[in-house]
């Protein structure tokens, strides 16, 4: 996983974490990539400094106001589907169930594998909150 500070057409700055650079040429190059204060889709990678850790214990970034606003919009406007989010991505991706955003949880391979087909997904940079599925 790799972390890319992001400005948007509207020079809104965010953060995001993508499976790797590829991937998430891939992400911007369909649309999928979206500004987190405005929803543009014009978004491009800018320079950031590496985040070094001078500690032993590396603990997990603090969540933004930017990234609660994303999620508080991911919630209300997605359903969440838990651990069988790789099956229905793929399931809409065949035409078996119907389109609808969704976001829940993948290991690695699933992910890995859904890129590779060719089916439009990404990481979100926060953990969604636990329901009941």
């Amino acid at each position: 996983m790799i972390r890319f500070h992001l400005t948007c057409d509207q020079d809104h700055q965010f953060e995001s974490w993508f499976q790797s650079g590829d991937a998430f040429d891939k992400l911007v190059g369909s649309g999928m990539v979206t500004c987190a204060t405005c929803g543009s889709t014009a978004v491009r990678k800018t320079m950031m400094a590496p985040a070094v850790s001078t500690s032993s214990e590396i603990t997990a970034p603090k969540q933004t106001d930017h990234l609660a606003a994303l999620r508080d919009k991911v919630e209300a406007n997605s359903d969440y589907v838990g651990k069988k989010f790789a099956r229905e991505a793929r399931d809409m991706h065949d035409g078996l169930v119907p389109e609808r955003p969704i976001y829940g949880e993948a290991n690695l391979t699933e992910a890995k594998k859904l890129v590779d087909d060719g089916i439009p997904v990404m990481p979100l940079p926060f953990l969604p909150r636990k329901k009941t599925n």
